[in-house]
């Protein structure tokens, strides 16, 4: 009776996997969000992750309403995307909207643009956003400031200019692209990591606020993306950065990270960390072993003030 009870405790366990795995599979299918027709807008969306988020959302048959600073080359991303065929999906031409996401002041005009376009808004995705190297000692707080309005401010008063229409409809996904930076700090990046610790904060606080009228909301983490956003970054007095880092020259392909934000829309994904296993193991460590966090990130910061003295 025991042979008989050992060898049937093997199929049994791995019919039990089979099926936990298909189950997941078709809950997975059941909650995917079809993009084809929805109206997308993508803040930020001229260059960098924004502009091949813009690529990757149009093969997928989506509406875009394209946001950024510069007309000039948004309708350049236009005049791409308006090139490319795909003969499985239908594709559309997309709209422009051009605003200073920092100049929170004309942020409400511009949602009420963004709403003319199409009616309303199935997607939004907050991703415009500025960078910061500095010493602390040697920063003006009105850089902190600077960094707070294009990277919190900004993405919070549109959310709440277009969130009013998705509760009217009880539909909407709301995405952030946070950053790992919002998760644990690292030296010399502290305005932009506190600006990413406040979206996190901000966005689950909405996360849980509207899931009983329907909505979703997404916050997507990457570590370094291979962008020019170290280049753009703002210094202690304000003034350009203007060097590639080698962990950012050595980052992430945007590519990817664009199709892991569409992959966060389609399947409903609450909370993205997309990076790699230190900087993963760095977030368990802040929450599990603070101290040790502590003291590897102040012989960080020994060791990187070393380097800029040499």
């Amino acid at each position: 009776m025991e042979r008989l009870l050992g060898l049937g405790i093997a199929p049994l366990a791995a019919g039990t996997v089979g099926l936990l795995i298909l189950l997941k599979v078709i809950q997975r299918l059941r909650h995917k969000q079809n993009l084809r027709d929805k109206v997308v807008v993508i803040t930020g969306a001229s260059s960098g992750l924004g502009k091949e988020c813009a690529r990757v959302f149009h093969a997928a048959g989506a509406r875009l309403i394209l946001c950024g600073r510069d007309q000039k080359r948004l309708q350049e991303v236009v005049e791409e995307l308006r090139n490319k065929n795909n003969e499985k999906i239908q594709t559309y031409t997309p709209c422009t909207v051009t605003f200073d996401l920092s100049n929170t002041s004309v942020v409400s005009s511009a949602a009420e643009e963004i709403l003319k376009c199409h009616g309303h808004v199935d997607v939004l995705i907050n991703n415009a956003g500025i960078s910061y190297r500095g010493n602390i000692l040697d920063t003006h707080v009105s850089v902190q400031r600077d960094v707070m309005e294009t990277n919190y401010f900004g993405p919070v008063a549109l959310t709440q200019a277009i969130l009013p229409s998705m509760v009217d409809r009880r539909s909407g996904h709301i995405v952030v692209i946070s950053s790992v930076q919002g998760k644990i700090s690292i030296p010399y990046r502290s305005a932009y990591s506190a600006s990413k610790h406040a979206t996190q904060a901000y966005f689950d606080c909405l996360r849980a606020e509207v899931d009983r009228f329907g909505l979703q909301v997404s916050v997507v983490s990457p570590g370094y993306i291979k962008t020019n956003l170290s280049i753009n970054a703002v210094t202690g007095d304000g003034s350009k950065y203007g060097v590639m880092d080698k962990t950012t020259a050595k980052g992430a392909d945007p590519v990817d990270v664009a199709h892991a934000v569409l992959k966060a829309v389609c399947h409903k994904q609450e909370d993205v960390v997309l990076a790699g296993l230190l900087p993963t193991a760095a977030i368990y460590l802040r929450t599990l072993w603070p101290t040790l966090y502590f003291r590897l990130m102040a012989s960080r910061a020994i060791k990187e003030q070393k380097v800029k003295e040499e």
